[in-house]
């Protein structure tokens, strides 16, 4: 098959936070990965509700910018801390808001299924996912570990879309 023949999809990464929420986009054609761009929200010091707005603006600045068709974003997940993780889930909130007028649609993965996919270990460290995506993406230079972890997310996800598609082609033809 032709890479013509397969569709462009690009998909947001999100890495949720109240102070540092990660994105990273990538469009996936086939098997093959480019990156298009990665970064980091950071929040102003402040209100709790203002950190959360800007959160939400900024993710709809994202979108509207790169216009991704789909949108994975990292679940949250309970520790030591359930403040720490209701705050998280809130950033969480304002970051899938701010992605509601790009129609397009969100998907969750657990933090040690994105590990799995794109290291191989659910229980690898940030340094690995971080290496691993300069790796698979071809990047050179600094990477921050809270961009690292957003396009994992992303990567995970194109990679867990090329699967359906393929289980989809095989539906069709039998």
């Amino acid at each position: 098959m032709r890479g013509a023949d397969i569709p462009a999809l690009r998909v947001l990464g999100i890495d949720p936070g109240s102070q540092r929420t990660g994105f990273g986009v990538v469009d996936a054609v086939g098997s093959r990965l480019t990156y298009v761009a990665s970064g980091v929200i950071r929040t102003q010091k402040g209100e709790f509700a203002d950190r959360l707005c800007e959160i939400f603006r900024c993710v709809q600045t994202i979108v509207t910018q790169y216009r991704p068709q789909e949108i994975a974003i990292e679940r949250v997940f309970v520790n030591r801390n359930p403040d720490s993780a209701l705050k998280l889930g809130q950033a969480r909130g304002a970051a899938i808001c701010g992605t509601a007028d790009s129609n397009a649609e969100v998907f969750e993965y657990a933090t040690r299924q994105i590990k799995q996919a794109v290291v191989g270990s659910g229980s690898a460290e940030k340094a690995q996912v971080q290496l691993m995506m300069k790796s698979i993406l071809k990047l050179d230079g600094p990477l921050s570990p809270d961009a690292a972890d957003a396009l994992a997310a992303a990567v995970c996800h194109a990679l867990r879309g090329r699967v359906r598609v393929s289980v989809m082609r095989s539906v069709s033809r039998g």
